[in-house]
């Protein structure tokens, strides 16, 4: 079956506030429509940094898997995920396990990885009652509004993220490594310049130091890319941090993030950082059926606090290997 249509089917609506938004104002078998059209939609979204595609009527998970395989072939699997997802099998999840009322903060999918997604999808079956926006931000806006001093300090140093992992918050071992067996966590750590240490009682805790700022692999452009913020413990609500700390002590939290040479993060960058991406936010309510594909490193996304079910299903493509990551040094001790 041919799916040519006109060309008008791919005229994209550019608006200030949200995401370029492409309309489908008539059915289309949608797996099909996405292997078609795959390679037009990828350029509009390295053009805009993601695309909202309205109409496409996604309803269950292996209607959404084929419409993201024939989007951008092969799905990758998720590891060293933060926090716990459902598989829907084949490189398909849920959206992350994460408090209904508790922003998740603006951030690029697994940018501490050193192989990371080019490419993310989501897919919204069921749209909350109300908020829950994927809202996004333009890396290369954000850094350019940043402080140079502040920009010039982490792309000397880079970032580092420790964790310690444990079975009550965040991605268990066996969640984020898809094991539990301590020689091939190690092995895998080793692999990609992770830092292990195995605890008296038996838990893990990594250090990783990666790149703030790289060039998009495609356009060259410098962004801001990492989870700085997002995973620090001053992003944390209060009472959640308070918690935390007072459970695990400072240096037993779950996630925290510092300067690459170690040194903590003050309040004030990490309030500073998420005003910053505030102000370049976009955003557009869910609806039922929506697809959002995003640039993974030009772009960086958001999930805000919502009411109701909400049903978004997530897959990650294009892995890259970023030129900055592989200057980070390995120092691998246990």
């Amino acid at each position: 079956m041919s799916f040519s249509s006109p060309a008008s089917l791919l005229e994209v609506e550019l608006r200030p506030d949200g995401p370029p938004v492409l309309r489908m104002e008539s059915p289309v078998d949608a797996a099909g429509w996405a292997a078609e059209y795959g390679e037009a939609l990828r350029a509009q979204v390295t053009e805009h940094g993601a695309l909202l595609v309205r109409g496409l009527r996604l309803r269950e998970p292996d209607q959404v898997r084929a419409v993201f395989t024939g989007l951008a072939g092969e799905l990758i699997p998720e590891r060293e995920a933060f926090a716990p997802r459902k598989p829907y099998g084949a490189g398909l999840y849920s959206s992350t396990a994460w408090p209904d009322n508790q922003p998740m903060c603006m951030h690029h999918e697994l940018s501490y990885a050193l192989r990371v997604p080019g490419l993310m999808l989501f897919a919204c079956l069921t749209a909350p009652a109300e908020g829950g926006a994927t809202a996004v931000a333009d890396a290369e806006q954000v850094l350019n509004a940043l402080p140079e001093e502040l920009v010039e300090r982490f792309e000397r140093e880079g970032w580092q993220l420790t964790r310690s992992y444990n079975d009550e918050i965040g991605a268990s071992l066996s969640e984020a490594f898809g094991t539990e067996d301590r020689e091939t966590v190690e092995n895998y750590c080793r692999a990609h310049a992770i830092d292990f240490f195995w605890q008296p009682d038996g838990a893990l805790r990594t250090v990783q130091r990666r790149p703030a700022v790289v060039r998009h692999p495609v356009t060259g452009r410098r962004c801001w890319f990492n989870q700085i913020a997002f995973l620090n413990e001053w992003t944390l609500a209060e009472e959640v941090r308070e918690y935390l700390v007072d459970e695990y002590g400072q240096d037993g939290l779950p996630f925290n993030t510092r300067y690459g040479d170690g040194s903590p993060i003050g309040e004030d960058v990490v309030r500073l950082l998420n005003a910053t991406y505030e102000q370049h936010t976009r955003r557009e309510p869910w609806q039922s059926g929506d697809l959002l594909l995003v640039d993974n490193i030009r772009t960086a996304h958001s999930r805000e606090p919502f009411s109701g079910a909400r049903e978004v299903l997530v897959s990650m493509a294009q892995p890259r290997l970023l030129a900055e990551a592989r200057t980070t040094p390995e120092r691998n001790r246990r």
